[in-house]
């Protein structure tokens, strides 16, 4: 049994993996930003893909995600804030080199048609 990537200390199979395998779909901006995080850590950039809203996904490309999943090695994820529609976050990591690094920034959700997508954050 492994513990979910996203910190919520329960089995990966109960906790993000039924998002990132469509068996269920996160109620909240969070659970999506902690499913999400999971997915860079496991490198589902498929997954990562279909939850950029449409408006944004243009922006990310597949492979720079996947690229960008793999060249680290995802250490925790600390949520600082969750409101509706926005979570403020610290993710680290180390990356290529080895050397510990933290992502902060502040994202922003939308809820449409049944589902939540990210759209962007400021960094």
């Amino acid at each position: 049994m492994t513990i979910c990537y996203c910190g919520n200390h329960l089995p990966f199979e109960d906790c993000c993996q039924i998002y990132i395998n469509g068996l269920a779909k996160p109620t909240t901006a969070e659970a999506l930003m902690r499913s999400r995080y999971s997915a860079y850590a496991i490198g589902n950039a498929d997954y990562l893909v279909a939850t950029t809203h449409e408006s944004t996904r243009k922006l990310y490309k597949k492979k720079d995600i996947l690229a960008w999943s793999k060249s680290n090695h995802w250490l925790r994820l600390e949520i600082i804030n969750s409101t509706e529609n926005t979570v403020t976050f610290k993710a680290y990591y180390k990356d290529y080199q080895r050397k510990e690094q933290v992502h902060f920034e502040k994202s922003y959700f939308v809820f449409e048609n049944g589902s939540w997508f990210y759209v962007d954050g400021e960094y």
